[in-house]
């Protein structure tokens, strides 16, 4: 919305009610798309569901952009999205400074097919064996988007491993669930835990201590640029075809830093009614 005022367009939003609901938001895209919409800024829910899709918008000249999560065809204008390999690694070489590059943990992972979080758990994985060794994933469970089900997953991983260490979670609906078994356990603090993403709930985990560290990303300028790169093909400017945002790992004594501040509190009110 900020870039739409900016830049002068009008921002058509919609999505399904749910991040696992695929069919619908196949429904969404084709409906945009025979709307005749001028652009088409996508964060695709699953790497492939929405493949044809993009061939039928290619086909109708619309100019698409892929933001957040990403999809297996090439039949896009711009991908832009965090560089979720790398922030992986970030969560790898965070959680292993944690515990002292030594220990047990379980990996709370998003669901199938999502890209973007697959990525990260692929970056978190990799660093883990190449870098850290001594630190061992000995469990790992989705949580299929959804609060509850990570913490049920997460509950069952203290049950089944009662020395764990330490704890990883790759979205923020599993980041949310495992920092609730963790209290429920009073093990808050205690299972060294590296979240990904920062809603409010998930700040308030960081500061009274449930969470030690969030990986976050920048959600605002993720939507601002992929508005922006669809203007600027309208005006006869090629984007990138890929443009890779950083993510920041964020600890409690970061968070009355301004420039973190700005990151996990934009002034989202001031241009969504």
């Amino acid at each position: 919305m900020a870039a739409g005022r900016a830049l002068n367009v009008d921002v058509l939003w919609n999505g399904p009610s749910s991040e696992t609901d695929y069919a619908r938001q196949v429904q969404i895209v084709d409906s945009m798309i025979a709307r005749q919409v001028d652009g088409l800024a996508v964060a695709a829910q699953d790497r492939t569901t929405l493949n044809a899709s993009l061939d039928r918008a290619a086909a109708a000249h619309i100019p698409v952009t892929v933001f957040d999560s990403g999809v297996d065809s090439t039949n896009y204008l711009t991908f832009l999205a965090t560089n979720n390999y790398q922030a992986g690694q970030m969560a790898a070489r965070k959680l292993a400074a944690l515990l002292h590059d030594k220990g047990k943990i379980a990996m709370l992972m998003h669901a199938p097919g999502s890209k973007s979080t697959m990525d990260r758990e692929a970056g978190f994985e990799d660093t883990l064996r190449k870098d850290f060794p001594g630190v061992q994933i000995a469990a790992r469970q989705y949580s299929m988007s959804d609060r509850s089900k990570a913490r049920a997953a997460t509950e069952n991983f203290l049950s089944a491993q009662p020395d764990l260490d330490g704890l990883f979670a790759s979205a923020e609906p599993g980041s949310v669930g495992a920092a609730l078994a963790l209290k429920s356990r009073g093990l808050a603090g205690k299972v060294k835990f590296v979240a990904f993403d920062a809603s409010d709930d998930l700040v308030e985990d960081l500061k009274d201590g449930s969470i030690d560290a969030l990986v976050a990303q920048d959600p605002f300028r993720m939507g601002y640029e992929a508005v922006k790169t669809l203007v600027d093909k309208l005006h006869g400017i090629d984007p990138p075809k890929v443009i890779d945002l950083s993510a920041t790992v964020v600890t409690k004594g970061d968070l009355d830093k301004p420039a973190i501040k700005t990151l996990l509190f934009p002034d989202v009110k001031k241009y969504v009614n």
